[in-house]
């Protein structure tokens, strides 16, 4: 009996000293799990970074540019034409038929009272032409719009009287091709002045405007308002038209300061970017 007390006595003893063995190894293998699980989780910034890179890198591959769709005559077709940094040269077009939206007309002085269709702009460009105007009398200048909003059909009869009157070559320098009108886009407008008017001349938008003390105040502040004068003198061979002091074409405040502070044209700035 003795003997069987001492026999069970031992196997208790041996029974506890597994159970906390496996206790202690059981613990140990959980902490070891959870090192290694809190190991994965601070990844570190350098693995980050290199993981960041490797997706920014993969999405670079799968982003393809976009296509370049030209007209028959090799001219690239505007795929944004309601942007307010599209394109419009000689070498860029509006897609066919194009008209741009919320035409309307902006509240500021014409030469003439008809509601006529070149006394339309877009919205965007009649809010900030107004404040340009309003600036303008502030300052002692009196501008009045002269021509704004051309349709295809109308820049047809534009240019096809400029090529009869000085021929192709000449109308090429001084008016667009149908299509190629920026007037199409709701932007732009041709400007004048009172002293232009007062001059009783045939045709108020000559480059003698940028001579004038409002041509003069027109170039140093129509960039406050969003508008560049779109054909500079001295850039010619970039914009492909003779000098326009007249002409000013919306594009943003702050894309107009930085066009303005650099001495760019919109051709340049995009290639800026």
């Amino acid at each position: 009996m003795k003997i069987i007390k001492i026999v069970a006595l031992c196997l208790g003893v041996l029974l506890l000293i597994a159970g906390c063995s496996s206790d202690k190894s059981s613990q140990s293998e959980q902490k070891q799990s959870e090192k290694k699980t809190e190991q994965n989780k601070t990844e570190s910034p350098a693995d980050k970074g290199s993981s960041e890179k490797k997706a920014d890198k993969k999405s670079q591959e799968n982003k393809q540019p976009t296509p370049v769709k030209r007209d028959k005559d090799g001219l690239i077709i505007d795929q944004n034409p309601e942007s307010l940094l599209v394109l419009v040269n000689k070498t860029h077009k509006l897609p066919d038929g194009y008209v741009p939206p919320n035409l309307v007309y902006p509240d500021v002085r014409f030469p003439y009272s008809d509601m006529i269709e070149k006394r339309q702009v877009r919205s965007v460009t009649a809010k900030a032409l107004k404040q340009l105007f309003k600036a303008a009398d502030q300052a002692g200048y009196k501008l009045y719009g002269e021509s704004g909003y051309r349709s295809y059909d109308r820049q047809v009869n534009i240019y096809n009287g400029n090529v009869d009157k000085y021929g192709a070559a000449k109308a090429s320098t001084i008016s667009a091709h149908p299509g190629t009108s920026e007037h199409q886009t709701g932007l732009a407008i041709d400007i004048t002045s009172q002293e232009m008017l007062d001059n009783n001349s045939a045709d108020p938008l000559v480059e003698k405007f940028g001579d004038t003390a409002a041509g003069k105040w027109v170039a140093a502040n129509a960039h406050k308002y969003g508008f560049i004068i779109r054909y500079p003198k001295g850039k010619e061979q970039i914009t492909g038209y003779e000098y326009e002091p007249w002409h000013i074409r919306y594009v943003g405040v702050k894309v107009a300061t930085d066009i303005y502070n650099h001495g760019w044209t919109l051709e340049e700035y995009l290639q800026h970017q």
